[in-house]
């Protein structure tokens, strides 16, 4: 006697040993011996063989119809599958052609229910329509997903990838057959998704694939603004006096924001009015309006090379940028010092003041040198106030301790982007025009975070002690500086925290309850968002400067160049704010200067691989 059984979901054939009635030895077609319950037992037949049996069973069962079967079944209640068997055959079913019936019955779950051993109810007619078109939907995707490693394999972007490229880069719905598909070739070709894109030319340019991740991100709606007339939202005070001085400003040749200018009116007995101006947009924007809201969202503008994201509109900029001949709002600190540049006093107010001219860097350098200072004689139109500011900033150093902190033998870097070539220029930190600008400004967000805490307004202070450097609305010293308090407000069209201080000193000066409390949510609030804006926006800004390290190496043809260590294996690349990890770098020395080889650079992954070559000469 042979049985035909179901175990675990499973049909099986077996030679009975011995019937134990609730139980069954039995021996499969392949000699395996096994207990199976009397329960499991589906079909008893004679002949043929187990073997034969099952194969016969198969065969019928892939002839039978499922749509058929389904047509020819109770519709709305359980039935037997032998009953279905004799109707469909015509007679009473044979062994095998029972066990035909229950196979194909089993294989097509969305026809036919299970309801228990041998018994299944038809799917409803609606369910198997929706069924039937879920398989379909998955067949074609599975067809579609074939045609797409196909493509992608030949490195042939498919058409329907086109509109999807966005997401497929930066926020990929992993159950999608794109996605699917992209993730099979990848493993198969072990690129990433970006570099396999590339290949198949969906990445036109690689500065366009990083700053749109960032937009993405950080700028989902796009970097427009919301205030469709952003000049007309202005409301400056018509009663500003007219101060009697000539400023001028000293900043970058790409810069716009212009937020500082200077001036200097000689005194009596050779002392000297030294005039701090700060361009003051919020006179002309209130709290809660529409572009005070704008600001808040950005919280401060985005710079990377050749581009940047403002955190003011245009027009908002141009109407308070400090810009050469124009008539401007502003806060103006004046200080009066001794002929020896001793400060005397202070006096801070808020007035109109006329700019004179925009000096920038490129040309004023020329004239404005340690060369030039060293002859005592400043061959400039600005050149005795340009001296005068010198003077005061090399005695605002020495009095914060910080003459000889080795600033100036560090180098700063300037990125020039044009027609999609770069320019990297260096600059050596602490040259006369950084600590005339620096020593101001210092002195300003200094004395004027001091008076914010003297007149018990809140304000958003800058501290630092033990080498970490903290925001609070509570003044303390920062030990980096070696200044007792110092808060940003400097930089009011740039940063919202300048731009909140400036609001909180305003209202100092006009003797005005201030916006602010040290309490309230909106400052706490915004001097939260703003660490971690300016952290992210720090961040998006050093991997761009990295990217276009990267091309110009490409742009130069630079494959060999000098590098110096800075630690173990970690050195820095000649000319460029790029280091590199050796691992193959013998060990040296602090400063020992090196030559490499730059080889694969990647500019998706910003990666490149250096090699030691020599130790060079001192």
């Amino acid at each position: 006697m042979n049985v035909f059984y179901e175990e675990e979901g499973t049909f099986k054939v077996a030679t009975v040993l011995a019937d134990n009635t609730t139980s069954l030895q039995v021996e499969a077609p392949h000699g395996k011996r096994a207990k199976i319950k009397a329960a499991s037992v589906l079909l008893r037949f004679e002949a043929p063989s187990p073997s034969e049996f099952m194969d016969l069973a198969q065969k019928m069962a892939e002839d039978l119809d499922p749509n058929f079967l389904w047509e020819c079944c109770e519709r709305e209640a359980e039935f037997a599958s032998d009953a279905l068997a004799a109707d469909y055959f015509g007679h009473t079913a044979k062994s095998e052609e029972a066990a035909a019936v229950l196979i194909r019955l089993h294989s097509a779950p969305i026809y036919f229910y299970k309801k228990g051993r041998g018994r299944y109810k038809a799917a409803p007619s609606k369910a198997l329509e929706a069924a039937l078109a879920g398989q379909e939907k998955k067949r074609l995707q599975v067809e579609q997903q074939a045609r797409y490693v196909q493509l992608l394999s030949a490195f042939t972007l498919p058409e329907e990838f086109r509109p999807l490229l966005r997401n497929l880069l930066y926020r990929p719905d992993k159950n999608t057959v794109e996605w699917k598909a992209l993730d099979t070739v990848c493993a198969a070709t072990k690129l990433s998704v970006p570099a396999l894109l590339e290949k198949c030319g969906a990445i036109p340019s690689t500065h366009d694939y990083h700053v749109n991740r960032f937009l993405l991100e950080h700028f989902p709606e796009g970097i427009g603004f919301g205030v469709p007339d952003a000049g007309g939202e202005l409301r400056d005070p018509s009663d500003l006096p007219l101060a009697e001085v000539v400023a001028f400003s000293i900043d970058d040749a790409t810069t716009t924001e212009i937020d500082d200018a200077f001036s200097v009116t000689p005194l009596t007995l050779g002392s000297f009015r030294i005039g701090i101006h700060i361009a003051g947009p919020t006179l002309g924007i209130p709290p809660g309006s529409l572009l005070d809201m704008e600001a808040a969202q950005r919280l401060s503008t985005v710079y990377l090379p050749g581009s940047k994201i403002t955190m003011l509109p245009e027009a908002v900029i141009h109407h308070y940028t400090l810009g050469e001949e124009r008539l401007c709002p502003a806060l103006s600190m004046y200080i009066d010092v001794a002929d020896d540049f001793t400060v005397m006093g202070t006096n801070s107010r808020i007035e109109r003041v006329r700019i004179a001219a925009n000096l920038r860097h490129d040309a004023l350098e020329e004239h404005f040198n340690e060369y030039t200072l060293a002859a005592g004689s400043l061959d400039h139109p600005f050149g005795k106030a340009l001296l005068a500011l010198w003077k005061f900033a090399c005695k605002m150093e020495a009095v914060r301790g910080k003459s000889n902190d080795g600033n100036n033998e560090k180098i700063d870097y300037s990125f020039h982007v044009e027609d999609d070539r770069v320019t990297i220029s260096e600059r050596r930190r602490g040259s006369p025009i950084d600590k005339v600008v620096s020593e101001l400004m210092i002195y300003v967000n200094t004395e004027w975070g001091k008076q914010l805490a003297d007149g018990g307004i809140a304000g958003i202070y800058r501290s630092q002690g033990g080498g970490k450097v903290r925001m609070s609305t509570s003044p303390a010293p920062h030990q980096g500086l070696g200044v007792s308090q110092y808060a940003w407000i400097s930089s009011p069209m740039r940063r919202y925290v300048d731009f909140i201080n400036q609001r909180q000193l305003v209202a100092l000066l006009r003797k005005e309850t201030p916006p602010y409390t040290r309490d309230s949510d909106s400052l706490q609030i915004s001097m939260r968002d703003f660490e971690a804006a300016y952290e992210i926006y720090g961040d998006f800004q050093r991997r761009m400067e990295r990217y276009w390290c990267l091309r110009w190496l490409l742009q130069e043809n630079i494959s060999i160049t000098g590098a110096q260590v800075l630690k173990e294996n970690l050195v820095k690349l000649d000319r460029l704010p790029l280091v590199a990890r050796i691992t193959s770098l013998p060990e040296m020395p602090p400063e020992t200067t090196i030559e490499v080889e730059i080889s694969q650079i990647d500019l998706l992954e910003l990666t490149f691989h250096a090699r030691f070559l020599r130790k060079l000469d001192a």
